[in-house]
Parts: structure tokens; C-alpha cells; sequence
């Protein structure tokens, strides 16, 4: 085990567990709404989505305005020069870590990483069916194998029929294979 943590799991290992489980339940709340609504509001939904502030995009909004405000201070009292060193040492703390101290705070507002972001996204694109050509996935060696089974009179793969989106099953499937 690494001690700089990889960059999909950096933030949630600093996150307590009951509010890593209820951004979850909020991914899949959403998830099970938006798969049972018309196309338009999956859409809509997947707009705001491209649009939502990230726990990086926050921090280093924040990190950003207070070096500013601690460089401006600085001209009325040098001291105020810590505060942008301060910032930097928790930035880094955040790259490489994962960890910050308002990190806490922030997820409690409801920040997720960009990876639960995403996580929501290719879910309701899955369920929207965006991906329903790429259903027949394999290695180099099952499409050579199909091949040569095709070309000496073997069965054709036809894929499945197409799944009914709004079907509980089909979003916990969608959900499981998205995370993976």
C-alpha cells in the first residue's frame, strides 16, 4: 500500500464512512429518479452534472481567493504572508493526500469528487442507452475465436434485447458495472 493514495480514492479515504454511504444513496436516489423520467429530464439532469463543482474545483477556488486576500493583507502587515503558505501547505496536503482541513465541511455541503460525479454520469448515459453498441465487449482472442466459429457456420452473437431502463434491476445492474 502506496502512502499517496490513488487520485479515485485520495478524498473518500478522508471522509467518513456514513457520509461516503450517504453520497451513495444520494447517486443512487438520483439514478433511480432520472432512469424512471422522460428523456428530457435525464438530459437536463446530465447538463447539470457536466456543470457541478467538484471537491478539487472547490478547494482550489477557495485556496486561489485566500492567497490572494493574504498577498493583498501583506501590504499592511507582512505577517499576512503565512496565510498564503498556510493555504499552499494544505493544497499540497490535498493533492497528494487527499486530505485538507475544510474537507469535512465541504462534503458535508454535498462536494463529491469527480469520480462520484462521473460515476452518476455514465450511469444515466448507460440507462439512457448511450452505450448499447458497445454491448458485445471482448478480448482480441474471444473476437478472433468468434470469428472463426462465425466464418466456419457458427451462430451469429445478436446481443441481448434492449433493457427497460426504469426496471430497479437493470439500474442496480447499470450501477454495479459503472462502479467496477
Amino acid at each position: 500500500m502506496s502512502i499517496i493514495p490513488s487520485t479515485t480514492e485520495r478524498v473518500s479515504r478522508h471522509t467518513s464512512d456514513e457520509l461516503n454511504q450517504q453520497l451513495e444513496r444520494r447517486i443512487r436516489e438520483s439514478v433511480l429518479q432520472h432512469a424512471q423520467a422522460p428523456r428530457q429530464v435525464l438530459d437536463r439532469r446530465l447538463a447539470e452534472l457536466d456543470h457541478e463543482w467538484d471537491t478539487d474545483r472547490w478547494l482550489e477556488t477557495l485556496s486561489g481567493s485566500l492567497v490572494l486576500i493574504g498577498l493583498g493583507l501583506s501590504a499592511l502587515n507582512l505577517w499576512w504572508l503565512t496565510l498564503p503558505g498556510v493555504v499552499a501547505v494544505f493544497l499540497l496536503s490535498h493533492a497528494l493526500f487527499g486530505w485538507d482541513p475544510l474537507l469535512p465541511l465541504y462534503r458535508s455541503w454535498g462536494f463529491r469528487t469527480s469520480c462520484e460525479i462521473d460515476y452518476e454520469r455514465y450511469v444515466l448515459k448507460a440507462l439512457r442507452g448511450d452505450f448499447h453498441q458497445l454491448t458485445g465487449f471482448h478480448t482480441p482472442d474471444d473476437r478472433d475465436a468468434i470469428a472463426r466459429l462465425e466464418g466456419e457456420g457458427g451462430p451469429v452473437y445478436t446481443g441481448p434485447s434492449v433493457p427497460d431502463a426504469a426496471d430497479a434491476q437493470v439500474v442496480q445492474e447499470a450501477l454495479e458495472a459503472v462502479q467496477k
